[in-house]
């Protein structure tokens, strides 16, 4: 469900262009210093599932979500008291600068570093596309896959099914040291956050580097593509909310289809079940897309898009813990086990 939700967002999201700037709407350079490590803890996250009980699952997603949901709220009510002094400061330029002019009809446009959109037009895909990084990315995730397919071919837990799995931290770890210290060596920039100059830090990036890992660990550990945690971290780095959210669910292609690979050849993904809901998230993601642009473009506010992660998280965390806890006072009612299972002794 969350790979075809973010699979047809990625194709919205790849004609459009930042909002404020001359570049994407998709920051490829911030995808790919938190992709491969994300892509890394996917591969953690799964191995965690097989062994975790369902109660333990559902106690770390509610947990978890509640807490990204309160971040996010708080970031969203700080975003629009940002653009409500924006706005004001445009207004009284607008009029100040109107009072000289006797009413001489010209059109004023926005402020280019405020809310509202002044790139917001869609440009064709092909040029819309930075083909170096996506390669880098898409290299990353070929690897990975080669590597889950083999590993089907060789006996749980033997020395070669280790050694495969060990592959998977120089793939991820070599992209992720290539972006993190072009960006210490400022060769490369992160562009989505404009102006404001960013003197990356080894401290910073290296911590950057272990939040992508911990959100892939949580991505395969709850059957999510690791975007809960990824937007919230870019809206903290001073990422416009619009970049943030598409970014996210960028990376989040990579990983929640990678981990449907994963559970798939665990014999953990139920294919009528799962296809089902890839059609119903495509045809809401198409929609949400296109309501959420028109509610931005009405307000001219783009917090809006903070307060609807907000929400979304924290619906998720009522409905998905709602059931995993009534999954587990079922299995108590039938004493059944709810222990750790030997992550050997899965298929």
């Amino acid at each position: 469900m969350i790979m075809g939700a973010a699979g047809s967002t990625v194709y919205f999201n790849l004609r459009l262009r930042h909002p404020t700037l001359d570049m994407p709407l998709i920051d490829y350079d911030l995808a790919l210093l938190f992709q491969p490590m994300l892509m890394l803890g996917i591969s953690i996250g799964v191995a965690f599932n097989v062994m975790f009980a369902d109660w333990m699952v559902t106690v770390l997603l509610i947990i978890l979500f509640f807490g990204t949901a309160a971040k996010a709220l708080m970031k969203g009510i700080q975003t629009w008291k940002k653009e409500t002094m924006m706005k004001k400061e445009a207004e009284k330029q607008l009029e100040s600068e109107s009072k000289p002019s006797d009413g001489s009809g010209e059109d004023y446009k926005p402020l280019p570093s405020g809310p509202i959109s002044l790139r917001d037009e869609q440009v064709p895909i092909s040029l819309n596309v930075y083909w170096k990084e996506l390669l880098l990315l898409v290299f990353v995730w070929v690897a990975f896959l080669i590597v889950q397919i083999v590993k089907t071919y060789t006996e749980t837990c033997s020395t070669m099914f280790w050694v495969l799995n060990s592959l998977q931290v120089p793939i991820a770890t070599s992209v992720t040291i290539f972006e993190a210290i072009c960006l210490w060596k400022g060769t490369r920039v992160i562009a989505s956050k404009g102006k404001e100059i960013t003197n990356w830090k080894l401290h910073q990036l290296f911590l950057y580097c272990c939040c992508g890992i911990v959100a892939g660990m949580v991505g395969g550990l709850l059957g999510l593509g690791g975007g809960f945690i990824l937007g919230p971290l870019f809206l903290e780095l001073g990422i416009p909310p619009q970049v943030a959210s598409a970014t996210s669910t960028f990376a989040m292609l990579f990983s929640s289809s990678m981990s449907v690979v994963q559970y798939y050849l665990l014999n953990r993904f139920p294919v009528p079940y799962a296809a089902y809901f890839v059609l119903v998230a495509t045809i809401a993601a198409f929609t949400g897309q296109h309501v959420v642009r028109k509610i931005i473009a009405v307000l001219g506010r783009a917090s809006i898009v903070i307060f609807i992660l907000a929400m979304t998280i924290f619906v998720s965390a009522i409905s998905l813990g709602g059931v995993g806890i009534a999954n587990m006072v079922k299995k108590m009612e039938n004493q059944e086990y709810m222990g750790f299972e030997n992550f050997c002794h899965q298929s």
